[in-house]
C-alpha cells in the first residue's frame, strides 16, 4: 500500500512539475510574443515615405575620434537609444537622408558619419596612414563612439558600411546592441581573396583590377565623378535617381583623402598593398570568419546588380536572433535610399528584439 501511495505521489509531482513548467514556458512565450509584436507595432508607427521626399541634414557636426576629425550628421533626440548608420562606396551620408527622420521620429539618437576619405571627414596629421583596410574603418568607428561618449548602439549599414557595421558586431560584440546588415556577411581576408572565381563573378570586380594599377587610380582620380555615377547605374539598375540626387553625395568624393582611401581599400584585399601592423592581430582574427552573436537582421535587395553572396552562404554566421529579408520592387544596391522605409523598420525591430 505505501508503494502504491509513493507512486500516486510521485506521478502527481511529474505532473504538476509538468504543469507548472508548461505555464512558465507559455508565460515566457507570451512575454517574447509580446516583445516582438511590440518592435512590430513600434515599426508600423512609423510614419510613410516616398524615397527622395528628403534631401539633406539639418547640420553636419565635426568631432575629434581616434586619428580623424569625423564629419557626422545627427538626429533625434540626444537621450535616445543611438543608432550609427554607415555608408559604402561610392556613396555617402545622403544614402540616409529619409531613414534618419523616421528613426528619429521613434525616438532614437541617429548618427551618421562620413567613413575616413568620405566629405568633411579628415585626418588630423598628415603623418597618418592613408589606409582603407577593412578592420581601421571599425577601429574608427569604436573611436566615434568613444567620442561621443556611446556605450553600446544599433549598427546598420551596406557595402562598407554593412562590413564595418559586421566587425564591430564580432570583434566588439559588448559596443553592438544589434545589427542590420544589406548582403549580410561581408568579413573577408586576403587569403581567401586569392582564390579565383568563375569568369562571370571576376567581370562583376572590373574596377578591382583597374585600380589594381597605376592607370587606374590616375581614372579614378580624374573621373572620379562619372565612374561612381557608373556605379550606381551598374550596382542599382532599376533605380531612376536623377543627377541631383547623385550630385548631393559625389560632393563627398572630393574629400582630398578620398582616391588614397578607396584605392588602398581594394589593392588591400588582393594583397597588392599592405596594411598597417598594428592592426595585424585584428586582421588575424577576422581571417578566421568570426560568428556574429548579436541580434541581427539582413537586407537583400531583388535588383542588387553589385557583387553579393547568397543568403545561404552566410546564414549560419549569426548565431543570436537572425532574420533575412529580400527587399522587393527593383531595389539594387543602396538599399537605404532606394527603399527607406524598410531598412527602417528592420532598424526598429532588430534594436527592439
Amino acid at each position: 500500500m505505501d508503494t502504491i501511495l509513493e507512486d500516486i505521489d510521485r506521478h502527481r509531482r511529474l505532473f504538476f512539475g509538468a504543469a507548472a513548467a508548461t505555464v512558465a514556458a507559455a508565460q515566457f512565450g507570451m512575454i517574447r510574443s509580446a516583445a516582438a509584436q511590440a518592435a512590430e507595432t513600434k515599426s508600423a508607427r512609423l510614419p510613410a515615405v516616398k524615397p527622395g521626399t528628403n534631401t539633406s541634414f539639418a547640420a553636419i557636426k565635426q568631432i575629434d575620434a581616434g586619428v580623424l576629425n569625423v564629419g557626422y550628421a545627427e538626429a533625434g533626440p540626444a537621450d535616445g537609444a543611438p543608432v550609427l548608420l554607415l555608408h559604402g562606396w561610392p556613396y555617402d551620408i545622403h544614402s540616409y537622408v529619409d531613414v534618419a527622420p523616421l528613426l528619429a521620429s521613434a525616438g532614437y539618437r541617429v548618427i551618421i558619419p562620413h567613413l575616413r576619405g568620405y566629405g568633411t571627414t579628415r585626418f588630423l596629421s598628415s603623418e597618418t596612414a592613408r589606409n582603407g583596410q577593412q578592420s581601421v574603418i571599425a577601429v574608427d568607428i569604436i573611436a566615434l563612439m568613444d567620442a561621443l561618449k556611446i556605450e553600446k548602439a544599433t549598427l546598420a549599414g551596406y557595402d562598407w558600411g554593412a562590413r564595418t557595421a559586421d566587425i564591430v558586431a564580432a570583434l566588439w560584440p559588448e559596443r553592438c546592441k544589434a545589427l542590420v546588415s544589406v548582403s549580410g556577411y561581408l568579413i573577408g581576408s586576403r587569403e581567401s581573396n586569392k582564390m579565383p572565381l568563375p569568369p562571370k563573378a571576376e567581370l562583376q570586380w572590373w574596377y578591382q583590377y583597374y585600380f589594381a594599377t597605376e592607370r587606374g587610380r590616375a581614372g579614378y582620380e580624374k573621373y572620379r565623378h562619372d565612374f561612381a555615377k557608373l556605379i550606381w547605374q551598374i550596382a542599382s539598375p532599376k533605380w531612376d535617381f536623377d543627377d541631383a540626387t547623385f550630385d548631393r553625395s559625389a560632393a563627398a568624393f572630393h574629400n582630398p583623402d578620398h582616391v588614397s582611401i578607396v584605392i588602398h581599400n581594394y589593392r588591400w584585399r588582393l594583397g597588392l598593398a599592405e596594411g598597417e601592423a598594428k592592426y595585424d592581430d585584428l586582421e588575424k582574427r577576422l581571417a578566421e570568419g568570426p560568428v556574429v552573436t548579436v541580434p541581427t537582421i539582413t537586407l537583400e535587395g531583388d535588383a542588387n546588380g553589385a557583387p553579393h553572396p547568397d543568403p545561404s552562404s552566410y546564414a549560419k554566421k549569426f548565431s543570436g536572433k537572425y532574420a533575412h529579408r529580400i527587399i522587393k520592387g527593383g531595389i539594387g544596391h543602396n538599399l537605404p535610399q532606394e527603399a527607406p522605409q524598410a531598412f527602417a523598420e528592420a532598424v526598429v525591430e532588430v534594436a527592439e528584439s
